[in-house]
């Protein structure tokens, strides 16, 4: 098996620290990170992402991810993402965004 490519490693790490029912999008990863953009991000994603809380890092427009909206509403369900809830669910981004603070709390 290959390593994988450091950014990718990088991306994965963040999503691993979003906490459930909190989420990033693409463009906050990449900022995150002060490195790429939204689509090297889904990008990482679409190739590595099936490790890590794939469902925590989203689209800016909280639409889930095509193919993948039954599972993926369910773990934001599950997690008490906020949702606007209509004919098409959405992920709140507003109310559901992680700031990306990974200072304790105490």
């Amino acid at each position: 098996m290959s390593e994988l490519p450091e950014y990718a490693e990088r991306v994965l790490a963040v999503a691993e620290l979003i906490p459930p029912g909190r989420v990033m999008t693409y463009g906050d990863v990449a900022e995150w990170l002060g490195e790429g953009g939204p689509r090297q991000v889904g990008r990482v994603m679409a190739l590595y992402g099936g490790a890590v809380p794939w469902w925590r890092v989203v689209r800016a427009d909280g639409v889930p991810l095509p193919g993948h909206e039954r599972r993926a509403l369910a773990r934001y369900r599950a997690e008490g993402t906020p949702l606007r809830e209509g004919d098409a669910p959405r992920i709140a981004v507003a109310r559901a965004r992680w700031d990306g603070d990974v200072t304790p709390h105490t």
